[in-house]
């Protein structure tokens, strides 16, 4: 009688186990804590094909029949919250930011907006998911960051001058690729355009088509990327793209300076027909190479970055180039940049990105630039504040 209840008793305490060991198996299912006054509204599906909206800016025409095109380039943007340590936005570092802006989401942008709403089309690299209720993937479940915002704040970029993003990183993927499309879906429903590996992003300035493409050079992404380039741009300018940007997520993190790799793969860009290489992922600021008349932007560092509220570097700087076209025909290009903080603050990251004022930190950024200028190449030999 004894060994039968002891059979019961091990009996119950296995199915009691069962569904435990079964729901570790399964993904997590979590909806998104919206933000008191925050209204959301539930992104449909399929992704819609991507739409081409009115510039905000009109190109710069002059009397002798040229035309000017200003584009802006910033580098790693990424806000709301990490969802892995915060599920709750409010209780994020970038949720009390908020709540200190007195729930202006526009907050992180507002110190940039005339500089990104005086152009013709402004670029960054969109790092993180826009979504309102997501699942964890099992190949994620151990990641340290899961970046994550509601569809909503979708709405901020062009809001603030921001007409186009770069969607290929190692974190547009944070939760799946239910995830991604609904980070794509809200972006294209704001207006915005999108780029990625097999996603032609064009937006169309007084007649001049410009194409975007963007790739990660992750998980043996350098023999894909070195596999389809050439087509790729081939295929843009079949589209009618008079120019053509290729955005790089790329190199390592915490480097200065772009290894061979890197270089090899951004000459080879040129090579094959883009006019502008851009780069980004290493949340340090890079040399900026010329190579054939073209310009190849190693790494513009983080631009609103909410994954810390104390990096051990928040300077950055904004990337513009103008194009300048006579009679339809591209015949010259000039550069500037913009050094910034990620942060209106000195003593921590507020995210609110900053242009800089103060000499010695404009003079950090243009040192660290031209020192690591010798890492590679063909470096330019200044980095122009101003437009020559």
């Amino acid at each position: 009688m004894k060994k039968f209840f002891l059979l019961l008793l091990i009996l119950a305490l296995m199915m009691a186990a069962l569904p435990c060991s079964l729901a570790e198996e399964e993904d997590e299912v979590h909806y998104f804590d919206v933000p008191e006054g925050v209204v959301i509204t539930p992104s449909p599906t399929p992704i819609p094909t991507p739409v081409t909206p009115t510039p905000a800016a009109v190109p710069i025409a002059q009397t002798d029949g040229t035309m000017t095109i200003t584009l802006t380039a910033t580098g790693d943007l990424t806000i709301g919250t990490n969802y892995k340590a915060y599920r709750n936005l409010d209780a994020s570092i970038f949720g009390k930011e908020l709540k200190r802006q007195n729930g202006d989401i526009n907050f992180y942008l507002r110190n940039v907006k005339d500089i990104l709403k005086s152009d013709d089309l402004t670029l960054v690299n969109f790092e993180g998911t826009l979504a309102d209720q997501v699942v964890i993937p099992s190949s994620k479940r151990n990641n340290e960051y899961l970046f994550l915002a509601p569809t909503s704040y979708a709405a901020t970029l062009p809001a603030n001058g921001i007409e186009a993003v770069s969607l290929e990183n190692n974190h547009v993927y944070d939760f799946g690729e239910d995830g991604y499309q609904s980070t794509a879906q809200a972006l294209t429903e704001a207006g915005v355009v999108y780029c990625n590996a097999t996603t032609l992003g064009t937006y169309e300035v007084n007649g001049i088509k410009i194409g975007m493409l963007a790739y990660q050079t992750f998980n043996g992404g350098y023999d894909r990327i070195y596999a389809s380039i050439e087509g790729d741009i081939a295929n843009a300018r079949e589209q009618g793209c008079d120019l053509v940007i290729v955005s790089y997520h790329w190199g390592d993190e915490l480097d200065y300076h772009p290894n061979s790799n890197q270089q090899k793969l951004g000459k080879a860009t040129i090579d094959a027909g883009a006019d502008l290489v851009l780069g980004h992922h290493s949340h340090r600021i890079n040399p900026i190479e010329e190579y054939n008349g073209k310009y190849i932007v190693y790494s513009l560092g983080n631009f609103s970055f909410s994954g810390n509220n104390k990096p051990s570097d928040m300077l950055t700087f904004i990337f513009q180039i103008r194009f300048k076209y006579r009679r339809g025909e591209l015949w010259g290009t000039s550069f500037r940049i913009i050094p910034c903080r990620i942060s209106s603050k000195q003593d921590y990251n507020d995210f609110a990105v900053t242009p800089l004022t103060e000499t010695r930190y404009i003079d950090t950024v243009l040192a660290t630039l031209k020192n690591h200028g010798r890492y590679i190449s063909n470096p330019v030999e200044n980095y122009p504040l101003e437009w020559e």
